[in-house]
């Protein structure tokens, strides 16, 4: 699928929609029209909705998983798991990796071609490799002091 660039009004955003191969209808309008509003960005489905609820607009937060879902399906979203329970969708579908700040819980974009990956296994027989998904994790430095003991302050 063609990559197409995030829509810049409803009129547009329909546009986007269907050239994805999604009917236009109004609560994807809606989402989409705050997903892509802000440019290039990490949100869950929770903070999507949160944002929905702030702009008065009615729509459930299981319409709005089903709309991400089908929005990553096709292919105008991506789908970034940070472990087993937690994931994201990414606005921005051009190869890239993440850095994921385990103490704020934010995705940090990795710009391609940063990360190279050396020894990728061939696929087993009658498939291919759609993608590989790098993420990072990272934490404050003094934490991991800490947790060494290294930056152990006693007091006498």
């Amino acid at each position: 699928m063609a990559k197409s660039a995030a829509p810049k009004s409803a009129e547009n955003t329909g546009r986007h929609l269907r050239a994805a191969g999604l009917r236009p209808t109004r609560q994807r309008v809606a989402l989409a029209s705050l997903l892509f509003a802000q440019g290039h960005r990490h949100l869950t489905a929770e903070s999507l909705h949160a944002e929905v609820d702030k702009a008065g607009i009615d729509v459930s937060l299981a319409t709005v998983y089903n709309t991400l879902h089908q929005f990553t399906e096709a292919g105008i979203l991506r789908h970034v798991s940070v472990d087993a329970s937690r994931f994201y969708f990414d606005t921005n579908i051009d190869p890239h990796q993440h850095f994921y700040d385990q103490a704020s819980g934010m995705l940090i974009d990795i710009p391609d071609g940063a990360i190279t990956i050396a020894g990728v296994p061939t696929p087993p027989k009658d498939t291919v490799i759609d993608g590989v998904n790098v993420v990072i994790r990272i934490r404050p430095a003094a934490h991991t002091m800490l947790s060494a003991g290294v930056g152990h302050v006693s007091v006498k």
